[in-house]
């Protein structure tokens, strides 16, 4: 009988390393260098009210967007909110070139279901690197599996707007891009465009990777997910991803009073509002919140 590492071996998982290649991915690889650029030409052209916008974009565009938005109401189906707030969300996450919810999605659950084994799309067993950015500069991702699609993501294959907003995700970017520039010129755009989503790039990134190399785990998971304070600080609360691959349903993340999880709060507060409503949400029992022997 054949196991199933010789299963593996015979025929790669399409997400894997080694089905992707070598082969850069010119068109994501250029607007790479292009953004890491003109971040860089950013710090030519400092001004504090380009910070501050900076950084208002930043929340909207990671905490709102991504982490509320993308993750634990899309991908993870944590708590409900009404439809125009999802699309809201949603179209926040668009403004940090992550691409639509559509591939996002099925990449993350994907890793969810193969986390650090073979298929997972960004495991540092593949590398530090890959795991980091080069599963993005890489080969072709999910633009012609269209069964994992499929698979993985009927939910949103079924909703008209985030199909639209998968297909034209780069638009709320280049919108608000002119937005910047007519307001405040250079600075603006530099900073608020380039320098931003460069950074919650990499901000990004670092859940993939980082928080599976470092860290400690409170929880004796089948994979690699570590708790580590520093990314959890960056991304308002992603970095508890050992609690995070423990309790994936759950929209809490940090599972203690001095594990900051900014993204809860703010669905905590949606909640208060009467936005968000069947939240669910981990406790953590007594006897676990110490490091598991050994660690």
């Amino acid at each position: 009988m054949a196991t199933a590492t010789t299963v593996e071996e015979k025929q790669a998982h399409p997400l894997s390393r080694r089905a992707q290649g070598n082969s850069f991915n010119t068109i994501t690889l250029l607007f790479l260098i292009l953004f890491h650029a003109g971040a860089i030409a950013a710090l030519f052209f400092f001004n504090w009210k380009a910070v501050i916008i900076t950084a208002v974009l930043y929340f909207i565009g990671i905490n709102l967007g991504i982490c509320v938005g993308y993750h634990r109401l899309l991908t993870h189906r944590g708590y409900k909110v009404p439809r125009f707030l999802k699309y809201l969300l949603v179209t926040c996450g668009t403004l940090t070139l992550e691409g639509g919810p559509l591939y996002w999605v099925v990449n993350h659950r994907v890793h969810h279901q193969l986390t650090d084994r073979h298929g997972d799309p960004h495991t540092p067993r593949e590398g530090g690197w890959w795991s980091h950015a080069g599963w993005v500069i890489y080969g072709k991702g999910l633009s012609i599996e269209s069964e994992l699609i499929r698979k993985y993501a009927p939910d949103i294959l079924a909703d008209r707007y985030l199909m639209l907003l998968s297909e034209y995700h780069w638009m709320p970017l280049v919108i608000l891009a002119i937005v910047l520039y007519l307001t405040g010129s250079w600075p603006f755009l530099l900073w608020g465009i380039f320098f931003r989503v460069t950074l919650s790039l990499h901000v990004t990134w670092l859940v993939n990777s980082a928080t599976h190399i470092w860290g400690s785990r409170r929880f004796s998971t089948h994979d690699d997910s570590r708790n580590l304070w520093w990314v959890a600080l960056l991304t308002g609360g992603e970095g508890w991803h050992n609690n995070h691959h423990a309790y994936p349903a759950s929209a809490r993340h940090g599972l203690t009073w001095y594990e900051y999880d900014l993204n809860y709060y703010c669905i905590w507060v949606l909640g208060k509002l009467g936005l968000a409503r069947q939240i669910h949400t981990a406790s953590l029992p007594a006897h676990q919140d110490v490091k598991l022997p050994g660690e």
